[in-house]
């Protein structure tokens, strides 16, 4: 049957990120796909309900609070999988995000920010999940990275953002090789998809209607529809991808979330 093939029976997963959004989303995915699962964020309280949703499908969760902004706490999830369930198979870069600003408003700090909380904590669970990965009876594994059409795209108030996705979209290529045959390294290439990133405009009638109408499908995206694509991309299913991205973006080929940021002038020149 194809559909075995989407399977993960047995399997470990952490999901970073996991207490909202597509991290939940694809937690729950991954644990109806039949996987165990780590899922790490900062509120205990979200955690705890996404933990009720896996164990409902009846797996396990491993509840990890903890500040993935520091990369020593973000490395350390690969061993309490580990630990806890005697093996890992699957790391879903989930946590990331960065909040557009104006170019003049984006110092060097914040890009730095920017890159070491999209990038740096992927590298980080990743290096450390890769030795965990390889040992035992089956080695090897499945990264993914949730990266996004900023990294593709071009539009004003991204720079930060959108230089940090396509640095981690390029990382995941590079790191592919690295890692081949044994442990396959895929993003997904997210569009506006329904989370709290986009509570601040849910309620804007106008703006909503924009962001469907600048989508070549026509709607915003559903967190089932990148959790679909993450269990396809940690499954046999998509075990002859590695180095490639799923642009699950609605069709996008310029950002759909215009901030009108108007054009410098000379007021803003040496010495304004």
């Amino acid at each position: 049957m194809i559909l075995d093939r989407f399977k993960v029976t047995g399997q470990v997963a952490v999901v970073t990120g996991a207490g909202r959004g597509i991290g939940a989303g694809s937690a729950v995915a991954l644990a109806e796909a039949g996987a165990d699962v780590v899922i790490a964020a900062r509120h205990s309280s979200q955690l705890a309900e996404v933990a009720a949703r896996i164990e409902a499908v009846g797996r396990r969760a491993l509840v990890v609070k903890a500040d993935l902004s520091d990369l020593e706490q973000t490395a350390a999830l690969a061993q309490t999988a580990y630990d806890e369930f005697g093996r890992l198979d699957i790391v879903v870069n989930n946590v990331g995000g960065t909040m557009p600003l104006p170019f003049l408003d984006t110092d060097e700090d914040f890009l730095v920010d920017a890159f070491k909380f999209n990038v740096a904590t992927a590298h980080a669970i990743t290096r450390a999940a890769v030795p965990l990965m390889l040992s035992g009876d089956a080695p090897g594994g499945s990264v993914v990275n949730i990266s996004s059409v900023i990294g593709r795209v071009s539009g004003r108030g991204y720079a930060a953002y959108g230089t940090a996705k396509a640095a981690l979209t390029h990382w995941t290529r590079l790191v592919s090789k690295d890692l081949a045959p044994l442990i396959r390294v895929n993003a997904v290439g997210v569009g506006s998809v329904m989370t709290s990133a986009l509570d601040y405009v849910a309620t804007d009638e106008a703006v909503m209607t924009e962001l469907a109408e600048k989508t070549t499908m026509q709607r915003v995206g559903q967190v089932e529809d990148i959790a679909a694509a993450v269990v396809y991309l940690a499954s046999q299913a998509g075990s002859f991808l590695t180095g490639k991205v799923i642009e699950a973006d609605g069709g996008l080929d310029i950002p759909n979330l215009d901030f009108r940021l108007p054009d410098l002038g000379p007021d803003l020149g040496a010495g304004a």
